[in-house]
């Protein structure tokens, strides 16, 4: 039946009462998440829920605490793995896959049509979307959530108060290391330690390669310049002990056919000193230290590289395994090395250079531990400064999103490495491209010569040639005429100072005679009258 008054419609209007007394006749069930398990609690009497400011009476003691609130059901977790689990996807606003079975089992199941009392809001909203259960969340239901926390053990039989607070310790721990994202594999203190140990293996290896070169070199002293690795140089003088040997042996498993027939030339013409037995068993020993610690190395080169993928993934991308682990190595973890500026992991590794420049007052350096980056390599010598300042600034925003972000792949990294490879190609290539925003506001080649044309340059007209006759040209009568008034004005003024010199000449000339016959006072009054005219013309 359908009726319209004044353009309402009736029927529309008395469902919605009827839905409203419905859904206030319906009960309420309060879904309840504990430290040991999920707890289904029914409100008895919903009319204490009006005000939310009498509520906390109510749950005064455990009889009052009965007569409003009821348990229904209570499901125990397992372990502690699944209530860190119910916790985190609390704290995310999820539905975990628990709460999803604790509810389709107790009211979905069942056909229950009751509203459910959640205490948080984004939690009820995924039931409602998920599970289709119309969930309630206000200030009511938050003092009815604190009420039933502090009668917890009275209203839950079987769960003491010890056993309560024990699990509550447990999750809390869970679930702080949860918080702070611990992780065994992002613990950085094992690069440290492992490119400290390989450069301690480089430094020992290098002194036992040499060592071994120099011993086995009296005996063959060719082998050195034909084999030039030390691990295959380890090898080579393992199987081959003795130089006479090398006819019966077979060198294909780690030489080529070349070197190898190289190596058997050389040993039947060889210069060196014979050597005993017991020569042979020390310099034997001595490969196997070798190629033990070679093999050890690539071992450890792996293991690190594994590591620097999972802790710092965009920084690895960037710089490679090798730098990067030097760089966390050398500001002690990554979380410091996040903190750095651009500017200091430019230089970082180069500090004794930086204060030594700062001291002398000369030019600082440009860059230092990133020197070595393949990026700053592949460059030119001129560019090495501009490119290592870009890869710096963007390496310091690799790093920080590695140390504060949960990201496992190089998402950053991808980007920062192509912008920083495609200003490599710019600078080498000599071309000139703006590196950000969209070129609108560019600068019209119009506005500054009418000629071109504003969307490529170029000229609208032919280019005019030089005309030389739009040139001002002195006459070269009034040139010779300032030429003979200089030379003029300059010949009087060379006789006059010619005049001068041979006047005063003459004057000197005389005094000096009669000064020698005059006695020491007349001599000192010839000398004041001398001065006085000089004075005199002083004065003029």
């Amino acid at each position: 039946y359908q009726r319209r008054v004044h353009g309402v419609d009736w029927f529309s209007v008395n469902l919605c009462c009827v839905l409203r007394l419905a859904r206030s006749t319906a009960a309420m069930l309060v879904l309840f998440e504990t430290p040991a398990g999920y707890a289904l609690f029914k409100v008895l009497d919903e009319g204490k829920l009006s005000s939310s400011d009498d509520i906390y009476k109510d749950f005064e003691t455990p009889d009052k605490a009965s007569k409003i609130v009821k348990l229904k059901t209570f499901s125990k977790f397992k372990d502690t793995t699944d209530a860190l689990a119910a916790a985190t996807a609390c704290i995310e606003g999820k539905l975990s896959k628990g709460l999803k079975k604790f509810l389709t089992k107790n009211i979905v199941n069942k056909e229950i049509s009751d509203r459910l009392a959640v205490i948080d809001s984004k939690i009820g909203q995924a039931i409602k979307e998920k599970m289709n259960i119309e969930c309630v969340h206000n200030s009511s239901v938050l003092e009815l959530f604190r009420g039933i926390r502090n009668q917890m053990t009275e209203l839950v039989s079987g769960l003491t108060e010890a056993e309560l607070k024990t699990m509550q310790l447990g999750l809390s721990h869970s679930l702080s290391r949860y918080k702070l994202k611990f992780s065994p594999d992002k613990v950085d203190t094992m690069i440290i330690q492992a490119i400290g140990l390989l450069d301690d293996l480089d430094k020992e290896l290098n002194n036992y390669a040499m060592r071994l070169r120099e011993w086995f070199g009296w005996h063959f002293p060719e082998l050195n310049k034909i084999v030039t690795d030390n691990l295959i140089y380890a090898k080579t003088v393992k199987l081959l002990k003795i130089r006479s040997n090398a006819k019966d042996l077979s060198f294909s498993d780690f030489l080529q056919e070349e070197v190898e027939t190289d190596v058997k030339q050389a040993a039947e013409i060889s210069m060196g000193t014979e050597i005993s037995e017991e020569d042979v068993t020390n310099i034997g020993a001595l490969c196997d230290q070798v190629i033990n610690i070679s093999e050890y190395r690539t071992q450890l080169f792996e293991y690190l590289k594994n590591r620097m993928q999972a802790i710092a993934p965009n920084l690895t991308y960037m710089v490679g395994e090798l730098v990067g682990a030097r760089l966390i190595a050398h500001a002690g973890s990554l979380m410091n090395l996040a903190k750095q500026p651009a500017s200091t992991v430019q230089i970082l590794g180069a500090e004794k250079a930086l204060f030594r420049a700062l001291k002398t007052k000369h030019e600082t350096p440009k860059y230092g531990l990133i020197y070595h980056a393949s990026l700053v390599g592949q460059t030119a010598p001129k560019n090495k400064g501009k490119i290592s300042r870009m890869l710096a600034a963007k390496c310091a925003l690799s790093i920080r999103v590695d140390a504060l972000g949960d990201q496992v792949e190089p998402t950053v990294g991808l980007d920062h490495r192509t912008a920083v490879e495609n200003r490599v190609k710019q600078l080498e290539g000599g071309v000139i491209k703006s590196l950000s925003g969209t070129g609108k506001g560019k600068a019209s080649a119009e506005k500054y010569d009418p000629r071109r044309s504003s969307d490529n340059g170029a000229l609208k007209t032919a280019a005019q040639t030089y005309n030389a006759d739009a040139d001002v040209v002195v006459k070269k009568e009034k040139k010779e005429k300032k030429i003979k008034k200089e030379k003029e004005a300059e010949e009087p003024m060379e006789a006059e100072a010619t005049n001068g010199e041979s006047k005063k000449k003459r004057k000197s000339a005389p005094v000096e005679e009669t000064t020698e016959a005059l006695p020491v006072k007349k001599r000192k009054k010839s000398v004041d009258a001398d001065e006085e005219p000089e004075k005199k013309k002083k004065k003029k």
